[in-house]
């Protein structure tokens, strides 16, 4: 099991969110997604400027296996996406948490935060998903 850090929220979806307090949230997908999704060979970001809304897709990330939508933990627009991903889409593989973000959003509904499960919250949710 890999070590989930206590600073992001996260979707039942397996996403993750850092708040960067600067109403500005940080997203990519857990490093347990990207072990069930296997290599990454493709990621399909947002676009600068998108109008994301909680819950509906916001990107594509591909492996050997199979497709998978990644969903906007919260609302906002994109400010920032990250385009190193283009050329190596297994940095997600490699650091989930780090290296392999996705996407920054402004946030519009900071309520929403409140709304996504805390670290420990997940953790029970994929141990769960295992059994």
């Amino acid at each position: 099991m890999s070590e989930i850090p206590g600073d992001l929220k996260f979707l039942k979806s397996h996403e993750w969110a850092r708040v960067e307090g600067n109403g500005r949230v940080t997203v990519g997908i857990s490093d347990h997604a990207q072990g069930l999704l296997g290599d990454l060979v493709y990621v399909e970001l947002p676009e600068v400027g998108d109008e994301l809304e909680a819950g509906n897709p916001a990107a594509v990330v591909e492996s050997v296996k199979a497709a998978s939508d990644v969903y906007s933990p919260v609302s906002g627009t994109v400010v920032e996406v990250n385009d190193a991903l283009a050329d190596k889409p297994e940095t997600i593989n490699e650091d989930a948490y780090g290296d392999g973000w996705l996407f920054v959003l402004e946030v519009s509904d900071a309520d929403q935060l409140a709304e996504l499960l805390a670290p420990d919250d997940y953790a029970e949710l994929i141990e769960n998903d295992d059994s």
